[in-house]
């Protein structure tokens, strides 16, 4: 039986995570308030990020970065693209 959750992200029920995604309290808001489409939603926007303010995962301020964004993106205001960012570009 598939996992239903109601995404915060969509404003809808939809399609749960088959796993918690990150560690932590939030890692559990999220496998509890997020779908898999609001995740993979993330996915390509913190790609956007990580490529355009060329972050390197394994540093730490990156990191911090990263799961500030993640919060505003699913619980906060939203995740903002660069200032300079062009889609397609």
């Amino acid at each position: 039986m598939t996992r239903t959750v109601n995404c915060v992200k969509l404003g809808r029920e939809a399609e749960g995570l088959d796993r918690p995604t990150y560690p932590g309290e939030l890692g559990k808001r999220i496998y509890e308030n997020v779908s898999k489409e609001a995740w993979q939603g993330w996915l390509g926007h913190q790609t956007m990020l990580i490529n355009e303010y060329r972050l390197s995962p394994i540093d730490p301020k990156a990191r911090k970065f990263l799961e500030e964004e993640m919060e505003k993106y699913f619980f906060g205001p939203g995740s903002e693209a660069p200032p300079d960012f062009k889609p397609g570009a």
